[in-house]
């Protein structure tokens, strides 16, 4: 098949590394495939070197950026259809919110003007169904809504009829997390049977496997952290809404009650001084290491070096770092959000507490620290929920799939 795939941008990011992880094996599988994305701006990273390696085609359209830009998204529009037009894929497959509109806009457009083009070879029945089975196939992943109840309702309003007004050119719309395709339809984007659940695949070899106990050692040292110390790790880009504020201010509770604990954050964003400050502004600036930017092989072991996940996001599709850090027989502690509890499973494989809950965040991590036996259990059954569910090979197999179960609905276009 010829596969192409639109996102908005290629920074270090859980959507991101799915884009590439299916680029990637599709691409092994023998498949034409060419990614469409826009520059990777800003200081959350980037995967656009690994893009470029990966032997498929790589397309980089300046003007597609994540800001909403009436003019240059007009730009990046006429882009992705000359682009479209030029390739003339069987699947247009487009991930988050941008990209995702004006992709599928541009795909529809496209099999619009193919069943045009087939008029007077085939019949007037056969040019209907080529309108809304022809070829490409359009799919979707949500791998978090663009609407949520941290912003104004004005612009939700107007998120969610864009996303309405693009499921109906849509043909599968696949979601990270059943919370996705609940949350979807309960806005009114799209019908149900539109909606699959296919899990973020993860290179899930380097989380089983983990480091050697002496590079274990070598970590914490580096980071001058005690070997005896109990360490909390959260793992996002330090950006609004994911939540670091929480962990700080839970934090002061908890040192006063066990003092041989650090926390680290790992990953960068314009939040970072503000996070400093607030450290600092409640002395715990010997409790805290700000990690910054890793490339994913460091998260890795930075969460082998690790005792205990804490992730304080107020939304996520599927958060990576929780099946990371479960992989890595981390338990984790999380607020209840979206589709946390699909991999969080309450005193099974950690803790779920309340969204902005400090109370419960500061109990559950006291509980977790003053407990090694009750962290292993939990990190253990983790890792078995986790490990064939989220291998990335799994994760192509079920999309290679769909694109043919949607390829064998298209009518023949010549007429034979």
């Amino acid at each position: 098949m010829k596969i192409v795939h639109v996102i908005t941008r290629l920074i270090l990011g859980g959507a991101q590394e799915n884009t590439l992880l299916t680029c990637e094996g599709l691409h092994a599988r023998g498949h034409e495939v060419t990614l469409i994305t826009g520059p990777a701006l800003g200081p959350e990273g980037q995967l656009l070197d690994r893009a470029g390696r990966g032997g498929y085609g790589l397309i980089v359209i300046g003007s597609l950026r994540r800001a909403i830009h009436p003019l240059r998204d007009l730009s990046a529009y006429g882009r992705l259809k000359k682009h479209l037009a030029r390739l003339d894929p069987d699947i247009v497959h487009t991930h988050s919110a941008k990209a995702g509109i004006l992709g599928r806009r541009a795909a529809y457009l496209l099999r619009q003007r193919r069943a045009a083009s087939c008029c007077g070879r085939v019949s007037r029945v056969q040019a209907a169904r080529l309108a809304t089975c022809g070829r490409p196939r359009i799919v979707h992943t949500i791998h978090g809504l663009a609407f949520h109840p941290y912003q104004s309702g004005l612009l939700n309003r107007g998120y969610i009829a864009a996303e309405r007004w693009a499921a109906r050119r849509t043909d599968v719309l696949i979601c990270v997390a059943q919370a996705m395709t609940d949350q979807s339809l309960a806005a009114g984007v799209g019908q149900p049977g539109q909606y699959t659940r296919v899990l973020s695949g993860l290179e899930t070899e380097m989380f089983l496997r983990g480091p050697a106990p002496e590079r274990l050692s070598q970590i914490r040292r580096e980071l001058d952290i005690p070997a005896e110390a109990v360490v909390l790790v959260k793992v996002a880009r330090l950006f609004d809404l994911k939540g670091h504020e929480y962990v700080i201010e839970a934090a002061r509770r908890v040192v006063s009650e066990q003092r041989n604990v650090v926390w680290l954050f790992v990953g960068d964003g314009s939040r970072r001084a503000a996070l400093e400050r607030q450290i600092a502004a409640a002395g715990l600036r010997d409790h805290f290491r700000l990690v910054g930017l890793v490339p994913p092989e460091r998260v890795a072991e930075l969460l082998h070096a690790s005792d205990i996940l804490v992730h304080c996001s107020l939304r996520e599709g599927l958060a990576r770092a929780l099946p990371q850090a479960l992989l890595c027989g981390r338990p984790v502690i999380s607020f209840d959000v979206d589709g946390a509890r699909e991999v969080v499973l309450d005193n099974q494989t950690g803790f779920l507490v309340p969204p902005r809950d400090i109370d419960a965040l500061a109990a559950a991590q006291l509980r977790l620290i003053g407990d090694p036996d009750l962290r292993r259990r939990l990190g253990q059954a983790g890792r078995e929920l986790c490990r064939d569910q989220f291998d990335h090979r799994r994760m192509v197999d079920r999309i290679e799939r769909i694109y043919q179960d949607q390829m064998a609905l298209c009518p023949v276009e010549d007429g034979e």
